[in-house]
């Protein structure tokens, strides 16, 4: 173990820093560069500062709804002929939404870069927003959420978690929003909406890969630097009262036969040095089968199937889940007896010195891992950028991953971990009546 860890530890020393040059157009557009010839591809991403949290709680889904509906067509790029354009010249691409942001991104071989360049400009200047591209989209969502929630076993979890743990704020609605919402706006809404945020000053632009600087600057320069600045968004605060006393809630689901029990607890905003702490804890208690409560309930005790715990920071504020699901005779109540012991532990010790060390080794791991492909470091530029307000997190947030100690990971977990600072989930088959 020692000899790994310094093999570990040499490695993320010797890594090689991310370089970059950023600069921003006069329309506001924030420019970020990566070269790294050692591929002849490059990435073109734009990532938009829109996402759920800024819908209206009456039209949720919107974002998310964006980022099939930009792939129609534009004025200039035929409906349908948006893919078959990347795939005729040897690239992919891809998109996503989460409750903060939307990111849109093509690989393509380095000689199309200017052709990647072009399809965003395209995306952002001239959409096309019409009735036939919504009723089409409209109903590719409402599959979607079919098949990723409505019909997957434990697929509202998360969803019934975010609206008991907020009661303010809009991350308290999924980021599929409601289809009921959607059937009701009105084209003229989508319009609006596509206004309002899909301006080149809420946006950051990435170039990452083999590319030569001086010819993507120019042609970024003719297909960026013309677009209009839009109107400067303003943007609501949304502050949660402090979680005093737990939150008891039970959701029953058609699609499931074992019941599970979640214990969420709202966290603080990923920018904080306490949010790298739970990801640390999270690691700790449920990060592979060697972990606390894997080994513990699971392998030893073997009254649950599965359990674990996960750290989901977002801009504003973050929610750590734990969740099991019993085995046998075992009830979902013994399970959350079993994580809470293990909980007050950390409040109360501190981890061993063996343990602090695997969790250096793996976030050490997936530090290199996250900047090991163009396209993951193309996306890190622009969160840390954009969410994060540091771009140079890319190459300094494992220093502040090596400065937390093993006191502020029972400091941490005695601040936010607490009954009656919860929520309380039975989440159980439908057929299973209230006792």
């Amino acid at each position: 173990m020692a000899l790994s860890s310094v093999l570990m530890l040499g490695g993320v020393a010797s890594a090689q820093k991310v370089a970059f040059e950023e600069y921003d157009l006069d329309n506001g557009m924030h420019v970020i560069l990566h070269q790294d010839p050692s591929a002849p591809v490059a990435i073109t991403s734009v990532m938009y500062h829109v996402g759920s949290k800024d819908e209206r709680p009456d039209r949720t889904g919107f974002a998310h709804f964006f980022e099939h509906l930009l792939f129609e067509g534009t004025e200039n790029i035929k409906r349908g002929e948006w893919f078959k354009i990347v795939t005729a010249n040897g690239g992919v691409n891809n998109a996503n939404t989460s409750d903060d942001r939307t990111y849109y991104y093509e690989v393509f071989p380095s000689n199309n870069l200017e052709l990647a360049l072009w399809m965003e400009s395209e995306r952002l200047l001239h959409p096309v927003i019409n009735k036939i591209g919504v009723d089409t989209q409209n109903e590719v969502v409402k599959e979607e959420k079919r098949t990723r929630m409505d019909n997957q076993p434990y697929g509202r979890f998360q969803a019934v978690v975010k609206e008991n743990l907020f009661k303010k704020h809009p991350y308290r609605w999924a980021t599929i929003g409601s289809m009921e919402h959607l059937d009701a706006a009105t084209l003229e809404e989508f319009q609006a909406f596509n206004k309002k945020f899909y301006i080149p000053n809420n946006a950051v632009l990435v170039v990452a890969g083999d590319f030569k600087k001086d010819e993507a600057k120019k042609w970024i320069a003719q297909y960026f630097g013309t677009i209009p600045k839009g109107a400067p968004i303003k943007r609501e605060q949304f502050i949660e009262e402090p979680i005093t006393e737990t939150i008891k809630a039970r959701f029953e689901d058609n699609n499931i036969q074992i019941p599970a029990i979640v214990a969420a607890y709202r966290t603080p905003s990923m920018k904080t040095r306490d949010a790298r702490v739970l990801d640390l804890i999270s690691s700790y208690l449920s990060d592979g089968k060697s972990s606390k409560l894997y080994k513990k309930i699971v392998d030893d005790k073997k009254i649950a199937l599965q359990v674990g715990a996960f750290s989901n920071s977002q801009e504003d504020y973050g929610m750590y889940i734990l969740y099991g699901l019993p085995m046998g005779q075992n009830s979902p109540t013994d399970i959350l007896k079993e994580i809470d012991e293990e909980i007050t532990k950390l409040q109360t010790e501190l981890i061993s010195e063996k343990d602090y060390q695997k969790l250096q080794n793996k976030f050490d791991n997936n530090f290199v891992s996250s900047n090991a492909s163009i396209e993951g470091i193309a996306e890190n530029l622009a969160t840390y950028y954009l969410l994060y307000g540091d771009i140079n997190l890319i190459n300094t947030e494992i220093e502040m991953i090596h400065s937390i100690t093993r006191e502020e990971i029972r400091d941490v977990a005695k601040k936010y971990l607490n009954p009656n600072q919860r929520l309380v989930l039975d989440y159980v088959p439908a057929a299973e009546k209230a006792k």
